[in-house]
């Protein structure tokens, strides 16, 4: 009845007049920073989707496929790749989208000091633009993951006259060259934007206006959906998914996810600095019943960063399987038989629950677990400082297998909040990153994949997978991996 009665009044406080010509869309948060110099979140990548048009655009097959740049080539024995440009890209503002706004763009992401794309640039040594189709960018050694880069953040091209106008303060008013312009935003509760009759790609976007409400209760954002309120609404909770298929005014469509929920462990202080009580722990777990206790078997369990069937998944490194005696003899080897440890989960009502499976199972192993429920936020500032002994993380997934795992673990990984050092993974990570083969790839992350999970300085649980809902009579939806939604072809 209250969760009937919270829809009703979201519904009430956010209907919008429906009209075949504006897609509502309900969120699962509200953007924190619109800037992709700064942006973190996830949810900001879904609204960058409609706003930004990025260099590359990743197909549901995880291959890269032209958007700002109709065309690349990689030169100079990998130090160099060629990117060629579309001749109608416009900004929302008029200006013209060429080779020196590439530029402009990718100088900011890697140099500026309110960017953090820094890192995932770190090999980029010059940009230029020799005519106005043609980026050249210089590399101070091959790093093939490039291209995946220029897929997210760090290739949304924004208008280098807005930039010069606003500086770091962009995000207050984000002027990009995708098929959405923004017109007003009021936080927490709705994004606002119209159709650009001039975006290249025009003929094929067919609303006039989308609407974003961020509703972060996903039962609300479904009650929104059948009620009328929501045209389309994502991340639809594994629970509610076989209720909702059997409703006729609405569908649901999904895809296996690229992101991956992980625990991350302090292998630098703490109780679980013994990699033989990591094992130990890992030997606990189950992951099939936490998948289907908590997931009503709709996610994928896997103890690596690639879903299981795709190139750079190794089934012959798979998850071990529960066996409590083998972690208990573990226990005892390492002179801990209840090792103790602190896991910071956050405030959701799924990690809560695979939190409290993770417990009970690895109690009947003799550990002691106390979850301690805390903002996502938080957590990563508890774990940055190094004051945590293991936490919940998730990771949004990259088409390059690089962006999906040496962040975490390699020794310069942004991500790397464990203290985890290993010169052999190390070492694969640069290899894999330094050939663009991928057979020469696949063996060295294969490498790099066989020593981080021997370590354990994290365990990845599952893969998502991605629900949509969306009303009856909407179309054209293309599911996509990386959770994202693409305007192209939708309509009602």
């Amino acid at each position: 009845m209250m969760r009937a009665l919270a829809a009703a009044l979201v519904a009430a406080s956010l209907a919008l007049p429906a009209g075949a010509q504006t897609l509502r869309i309900g969120i699962g948060a509200d953007p924190n920073m619109l800037d992709p110099a700064r942006s973190g979140a996830f949810v900001d990548r879904v609204v960058f989707t409609a706003l930004c048009d990025r260099l590359v655009d990743v197909a549901p097959d995880l291959s890269f496929r032209p958007e700002l740049a109709t065309a690349w080539a990689w030169e100079d024995g990998g130090r160099t790749l060629r990117l060629t440009l579309r001749e109608d890209g416009r900004f929302h503002d008029g200006t013209r989208l060429d080779a020196e706004a590439v530029r402009v763009n990718l100088e900011r992401y890697r140099t500026a000091p309110e960017s953090v794309r820094k890192a995932e640039l770190r090999p980029v040594s010059a940009v230029e633009a020799p005519d106005a189709r043609t980026v050249l960018i210089r590399l101070s050694e091959p790093y093939a993951p490039l291209l995946s880069v220029l897929s997210d953040r760090s290739g949304m091209i924004m208008s280098p006259t807005a930039l010069a106008r606003l500086g770091a303060r962009i995000s207050e008013e984000p002027v990009c060259s995708g098929p959405f312009r923004l017109t007003r935003r009021v936080p927490q509760e709705r994004i606002e934007m119209e159709r650009v009759p001039e975006h290249w790609n025009a003929a094929n976007i067919h609303v006039q206006r989308v609407v974003m409400l961020p509703i972060p209760d996903s039962n609300v954002r479904l009650l929104n959906l059948r009620a009328g309120q929501l045209d389309l609404i994502e991340r639809v909770a594994p629970s509610d998914v076989e209720e909702a298929r059997r409703e006729r005014r609405i569908a649901i469509t999904d895809s296996t996810a690229i992101a991956y929920q992980t625990i991350y462990i302090n292998v630098a202080s703490g109780g679980l600095r013994d990699p033989r009580v990591r094992e130990a722990l890992e030997r606990s777990i189950d992951r099939n019943v936490v998948n289907q206790v908590a997931m009503q078997g709709m996610f994928v369990p896997n103890n690596q960063p690639e879903p299981p069937g795709t190139a750079y998944h190794f089934a012959d490194l798979p998850s071990p399987p529960r066996d409590v005696e083998a972690a208990k003899r573990l226990l005892r080897a390492a002179g801990a038989p209840s090792p103790e440890f602190t896991l910071l989960t956050p405030n959701s009502p799924v990690e809560s629950q695979v939190a409290e499976i993770i417990q009970s199972m690895a109690a009947e192993a003799g550990f002691r677990v106390r979850i301690v429920t805390m903002e996502a936020a938080a957590i990563v500032a508890r774990s940055n400082a190094g004051q945590y002994d293991a936490a919940f993380g998730i990771w949004s997934g990259r088409a390059d297998p690089d962006g999906n795992i040496a962040l975490w673990v390699a020794s310069d990984g942004f991500l790397n909040r464990m203290g985890y050092r290993n010169p052999a993974v190390d070492a694969a990570f640069l290899a894999g990153r330094q050939s663009t083969d991928p057979a020469v790839r696949r063996a060295q992350y294969h490498a790099a994949a066989a020593g981080w999970l021997a370590d354990r300085p994290m365990l990845i649980l599952y893969h998502y997978r991605w629900f949509w809902g969306m009303r009856a009579g909407l179309s054209g939806f293309e599911p996509a991996p990386d959770g994202l939604i693409r305007f192209s072809g939708l309509r009602f």
